[in-house]
């Protein structure tokens, strides 16, 4: 059975206080049941901060033991194939669903594995070298792992949400992100997490192969037939799952050389805001800081200027900003946050939705016009920048004057900042709509436009600016059999459960375009 209350903060954390409610509610003696949390959220509108609590109790006493939903079977040389590029959230749950399905996943990453890839990370934070193929974006868990793991997701109906939260507990994560409203794993967590997955797919039969990019595609008729990697291994190939992530842009270009259908579509760019986590936690929290009794603070804004949307974007409490870039020549901002959340500063992507319309090359004959600008951007925010890592910056009311910054608070981008008007750098548009969207968060969230805030700029890798069109029953390609785009590179997701509930969907596609072809006889991988 279940039962509701709400909670202050400090009632929230009392187990004796929660038993006492609960016996009182139900009329049960109070140490005869089990109870465990069922939903948890905040309620911060009112000054009178309140928890929305909901509990599962049992009145035997017993509590039922965790139950995953996740059912692999051995395969072996006989299974059917399924080639899955890209080992982020998609491509993960693509293999670990396949699995269920008693397909063979074989997985091809072009980046390195989770410790191998850290390597590269301080190399990048430290002396301003990106590597192409291994950093914050490619390698073993994708841009996921290194972003922060929020699950939180509106896609409730593109599947089921509950069973992907329930195989990231199954594989290390707490049991809290079953709980709470806006579930959060931590990036320090989910690299072990990550490597349960890709041990389980290896364990039940699968591959999970690194340094491994795919390079070319033979089609022919229409039908993918073989895969290319690392430029010279072909492998035949019937169904790929093509799970590559929203910064592949040599997949892009790949796709439109084979003529696969790709379209221009919308997407965002802004910058990223940094606040000390101490302000968030005062506006939001009614003046409160540094409570025991509540989790750092968190936002979320969005307005319209010009019939535009800006809005926030993976906002990181008690968080750093990271360097995202995936090639030399261009800078390119994230936020992740610790488990605990417990660094001293906030930050926020706060970003524009731009159509490609109202692009200045916009061509209907271009599929490739948004990926296009957005690295303009980011190779003009590089320069202005000094032709580093480190990257431009402003402080915020600075921004919004139009005044260049003297000085600096410090920041957690590690790289470094330097002192660049942004109106100067960001597209004009871009720009306006900022500025105005400031004042309006701070209608919103008083002492949100301080000149303790620090801009960093671009953010600009919000979501796919490609998408790869597929048709709606089969997940297939619209015009190549056998190719199943996938994921947030393929404008089918928009964060890491989006992404992994999309990889499964693929899956459950690929099953049955075998099913319906069984005459079709993989060759032994």
């Amino acid at each position: 059975m279940q039962v509701q209350f709400q909670f202050s903060p400090e009632e929230a954390k009392d187990d004796s206080f929660i038993r006492s409610a609960i016996s009182n509610e139900l009329k049960l003696p109070i140490d005869s049941f089990a109870y465990k949390w069922h939903k948890r959220s905040i309620d911060a509108r009112k000054r009178e901060i309140k928890i929305n609590a909901s509990f599962e109790v049992f009145p035997d006493g017993i509590l039922p033991s965790f139950e995953a939903e996740f059912n692999p079977q051995k395969v072996g040389p006989d299974s059917k194939v399924v080639h899955i590029v890209g080992a982020g959230p998609a491509g993960l749950y693509a293999g670990l669903r396949a699995l269920e399905l008693g397909l063979k996943p074989i997985v091809f990453e072009r980046g390195k594995d989770v410790r191998s890839r850290r390597r590269d990370l301080a190399q990048l934070n430290k002396e301003h070298v990106v590597n192409p193929e291994s950093n914050y974006c490619f390698g073993e868990g994708g841009a996921g792992t290194y972003s922060d793991g929020k699950l939180y997701t509106r896609s409730k109906k593109r599947g089921d949400v509950m069973k992907a939260l329930k195989w990231f507990v199954h594989f290390g994560a707490h049991e809290d992100i079953i709980v709470d409203a806006h579930p959060h794993i931590g990036t320090n967590k989910l690299p072990q997490i990550i490597v349960a997955m890709r041990d389980c797919i290896r364990e039940f039969g699968g591959e999970v192969l690194f340094e491994t990019k795919l390079t070319d595609m033979q089609i022919t008729n229409g039908e993918v037939e073989a895969i290319e990697i690392n430029g010279q291994e072909k492998i035949p190939c019937k169904a790929l799952v093509l799970a590559t992530g929203h910064s592949a842009r040599d997949i892009f270009h790949l796709l439109h050389d084979k003529k696969v259908a790709i379209q221009a579509k919308a997407f965002a760019l802004g910058v990223r805001v940094e606040h000390t986590q101490a302000i968030i936690d005062e506006i939001q929290y009614h003046g409160r800081h540094n409570d025991e009794y509540l989790p750092p603070a968190s936002y979320a804004l969005v307005t319209q200027v010009a019939d535009k949307g800006v809005y926030s974007f993976c906002m990181c409490p008690g968080g750093i900003i990271a360097p995202c870039a995936t090639e030399n020549g261009e800078v390119v901002t994230n936020g992740w946050s610790p488990s605990k959340r417990n660094n001293p500063t906030s930050n926020s992507g706060i970003v524009v939705s731009v159509e490609p319309t109202e692009l200045p090359n916009y061509s209907p004959d271009n599929p490739l016009v948004s990926l296009e600008f957005q690295q303009q951007v980011e190779q003009t925010c590089w320069k202005a920048a000094g032709s580093t890592q480190a990257v431009p910056a402003q402080r915020l009311k600075d921004f919004v004057e139009g005044k260049k910054s003297k000085d600096f608070p410090r920041t957690s981008y590690q790289p470094g900042i330097v002192s660049v008007d942004l109106n100067t750098v960001l597209p004009d548009f871009i720009a306006k709509r900022l500025r105005q969207a400031f004042v309006d968060f701070d209608r919103k969230m008083r002492g949100f436009l301080t000149n303790d805030a620090v801009l960093h700029a671009p953010e600009s890798r919000t979501s796919s600016p490609v998408s790869v069109p597929r048709d709606n029953e089969t997940c297939m390609s619209i015009n190549t059999k056998g190719l199943f785009p996938c994921g947030e590179g393929a404008g089918y997701a928009g964060g890491i459960i989006s992404a992994a509930i999309d990889g499964m969907k693929c899956v459950d596609a690929v099953k049955s375009y075998y099913d319906l072809n069984y005459e079709l006889r993989m060759p032994n991988s």
